[in-house]
């Protein structure tokens, strides 16, 4: 164990249902959409189903945190102030948000005590920005992803010291998809079609093709996804990132469904597990081995938490998978390939072929004969990826993961006594007196019921029988199981620890000049930046001012073609013509991408 610090993964859930398979599968946290003003808008769910989650969560002592993380209009702002005060009702753990005209509310104490979480789209990247969040009281500060180990470090140092009364907790992304661009901080999907992805309507126009000319009309680049990044993978360096000082390890993908939930909550579960203990309650049966190769991704990147690397992928924005191997001889309805990887019919295959990926099944092998689907394309010396791995998706589908609470069972004086691992207790008394004719098999009927906890939330550690025990029928021992165990599932929702806000303060702003980078939306939101110190010059690009910076990004397309010492001008022209200067900002190795 590297830490005795509580570790918590905090989990994605696009929905109820998936809710409760990242709970079953090792989240000691989830973050879900509310039914307005989430960043992920095909993602929002009902207070009935947030309730729902919120109640199954805390039975495994699993906190519920809801997004309210898009800028808002000053109407908007009064239907937010009304749903926060209901996910409080409901018993909603923390809201994460992005709109300073909420943390205004929350200064002038017109929000219920729910801890405030700084969403990532708060575009917190400086050492200066957290230190801002920590004086203005949140409750966490949820980092920007392009940050290293060291710089990740620093600011859990500086904000989350362990004696500090103001101290907050750091939340950072280890895992899926990555916008290229520094969250809160694209203006792209909504300068080219009106859909803002600070309003929850990103159209991800990091995904399409562009093409990259020189000032003299040369071209570097036809028709590739050059702003597609590869998905970030963090996970050789969580024991890293435990020891910085980081609280809450948070993995990408509210859209994504219950079998990817499921296979990357528990990898990260097991590795987790080495670092330090969970925060949430209860033991993790689980009948498969997970790997996140086996998932979605796009290939795999450890972004910047190391070193400047090569994070892109600009062939296709899809799923490669996993590489088999390369085509070694082609046939008129197989191919042959050199691969120790076991393919499986109806697997799903992919290449790449003129510039596209294409794919196809596989109908049956025959050692290293591979007969498709369908054969247009494939040549000898094409590599191939597997994109879907029928028989692993089938077992994460029929798996029956578990999430159980350790719980001992005692017996003594006709009491039984039921104790769980966070020492909740309940008992109940048993109204029998007749001696049993056979104590032994009296004894072993006793133990072997009281270990049936059946589909409950619970398993028997360990049955005692400490006294002598009367004659009770099996039926009568089933039924104080079920009254004991019931008994301490209330008394463990009873003893759930709930925390608050404490009361927030306006605080001096690093900057003192503001412009549409700070995405004030309302008129509470500019007279929160007018309290910390701060001059607001210009309201947010959706409020019609003119964005200069279309997205600034860590990721340099000067570096991906290693041009770094290259004097030219670039442009990126998109697939109707339209041309985007951009500007190389290499002191602090970032490109801009403007109008």
């Amino acid at each position: 164990m590297i830490t005795k610090r509580k570790l918590e993964l905090l989990a994605p859930a696009k929905d109820k249902k998936t809710a409760i398979t990242a709970i079953e599968s090792g989240a000691d946290a989830v973050y879900i959409g509310s039914p307005k003003f989430g960043a992920r808008q095909a993602a929002g769910n009902s207070l009935e189903d947030i309730k729902e989650i919120v109640d199954y969560a805390h039975k495994f002592y699993v906190k519920v945190h809801v997004t309210i993380n898009t800028i808002l209009t000053d109407e908007e702002l009064l239907q937010a102030l009304d749903l926060i005060n209901k996910l409080y009702e409901i018993g909603v753990d923390a809201i994460i948000v992005q709109d300073m005209g909420i943390l205004k509310l929350a200064v002038e104490n017109k929000l219920p005590p729910i801890p405030i979480h700084a969403s990532t789209q708060c575009d917190t990247r400086t050492l200066q920005k957290a230190e801002f969040f920590k004086k203005l009281g949140v409750s966490r500060i949820i980092l920007a992803r392009e940050l290293s180990v060291e710089q990740i470090r620093e600011i859990c140092d500086a904000v989350s010291e362990k004696d500090d009364e103001d101290a907050v907790e750091v939340e950072t992304f280890i895992h899926g998809a990555l916008c290229v661009s520094y969250s809160g901080q694209c203006y792209m999907s909504h300068y080219i079609g009106g859909r803002s992805a600070n309003r929850g309507e990103c159209a991800q126009a990091c995904r399409k093709k562009y093409t990259l000319v020189d000032e003299d009309g040369n071209i570097i680049a036809k028709g590739k996804h050059l702003l597609s990044l590869k998905d970030f993978n963090a996970s050789r360096h969580i024991e890293e990132l435990a020891k910085a000082g980081v609280k809450s390890f948070k993995i990408e993908g509210r859209l994504k469904d219950e079998n990817y939930v499921k296979n990357v909550v528990l990898y990260y579960r097991n590795l987790l597990d080495k670092c330090g203990r969970k925060s949430s309650s209860g033991q993790v049966f689980a009948d498969f081995e997970p790997d996140v190769n086996k998932s979605f991704n796009r290939g795999f990147t450890e972004y910047f938490l190391k070193k400047r690397e090569k994070c892109f992928n600009f062939d296709t924005p899809k799923a490669v998978g996993e590489k088999i191997g390369t085509v070694t001889r082609v046939g008129r309805d197989f191919f042959e390939i050199k691969t120790k990887i076991q393919l499986n019919n109806q697997d799903g295959l992919c290449f790449m072929l003129g510039g596209h990926l294409e794919g196809c099944l596989v109908n049956r092998t025959d050692k290293n004969r591979v007969f498709p689907n369908k054969m247009s394309g494939i040549k000898v010396g094409m590599e191939i990826f597997r994109n879907n791995d029928i028989q692993f998706e089938k077992q994460l589908i029929n798996s029956k993961i578990k999430r159980r609470i350790g719980v001992e069972i005692n017996f003594r004086d006709n009491v039984i006594t039921a104790i769980d691992d966070n020492k909740n207790s309940a008992k109940v008394e048993v109204g029998f007196s007749e001696i049993p004719k056979n104590l032994e098999k009296m004894k072993e009927n006793f133990i072997k019921q009281m270990e049936k906890t059946g589909d409950s939330d619970f398993f028997a550690r360990n049955v005692r029988i400490c006294s002598d025990l009367p004659f009770i029928p099996v039926s009568e021992i089933n039924e104080l199981r079920r009254s004991l165990l019931e008994k301490l599932m209330e008394e463990r929702l009873k003893n759930y620890k709930r925390e608050f806000q404490k009361p927030l303060q306006y605080a001096e702003f690093p900057q003192k000049e503001l412009d549409y980078r700070a995405n004030i939306h309302n008129s509470q939101a500019k007279e929160f930046y007018e309290q910390c110190g701060s001059k607001v010059c210009e309201m947010s690009a959706e409020s019609g001012s003119h964005p200069v910076e279309l997205m600034r990004t860590k990721h340099c397309l000067k570096f991906a073609f290693d041009m770094c010492k290259s004097p030219k001008k670039l442009y990126l022209i998109d697939e109707k013509g339209k041309k985007y200067p951009l500007i190389f900002d290499c002191k602090n190795c970032e490109m801009v991408l403007r109008t």
